[in-house]
């Protein structure tokens, strides 16, 4: 009996569903970004500070900054889709691995780290400064900083599937 190649169901690769979803949070997030850096002003009263401030002014040095972190977070983004899709085959398994990994510990760390302060300040364990701009830190410890922290342990869990799945593919 021959079977029909209709008839066959796509093999989705274990953890692909995380390389998807790292590659969601870390667009979305290069998104808004890209919109500061392009000029976009909503939101920038949720970032706080002198950060605002000179995003508000357009400030060279921050602009280039900005611009910067658009490209970082493109390429951290892009990494849950190499991860998961054939393409990403086409860079040594070991550089994949090894910008995988440090994505994921930047992430995670800068993103748990940033909470954790936050949480502290949130609490009363920490005394927050009589300057502080509340509406700033409510975003940071509820969607911004949380988001790196999202992102970081689906691209970890991808890595860790993509390390699982191909330890014997290529070198």
């Amino acid at each position: 009996m021959t079977e029909n190649v209709a008839d066959r169901k796509p093999q989705v690769k274990p953890g692909a569903w995380a390389g998807y979803a790292a590659f969601a949070v870390g667009f979305l997030y290069t998104l808004i970004s890209l919109y500061w850096a392009v000029g976009g002003t909503q939101l920038l009263d949720t970032i706080g500070g002198r950060l605002a401030e000179l995003a508000r002014a357009r400030d060279n040095t921050l602009l280039t900054f900005v611009w910067l972190t658009v490209a970082l977070k493109l390429v951290a983004a892009l990494l849950g889709l190499a991860l998961t899709m054939q393409w990403g085959q086409r860079l040594p398994r070991w550089l994949l691995i090894l910008l995988a990994w440090g994505a994921t510990l930047v992430l995670v760390l800068y993103g748990g780290y940033l909470v954790i302060g936050q949480l502290a300040v949130q609490l009363g364990l920490i005394n927050a400064s009589a300057s502080i701009d509340w509406k700033a830190l409510h975003w940071h410890l509820f969607l911004w900083d949380p988001w790196f922290l999202l992102w970081g342990i689906l691209l970890g869990i991808t890595t860790w599937y993509f390390i699982r799945r191909t330890k014997n593919d290529w070198s």
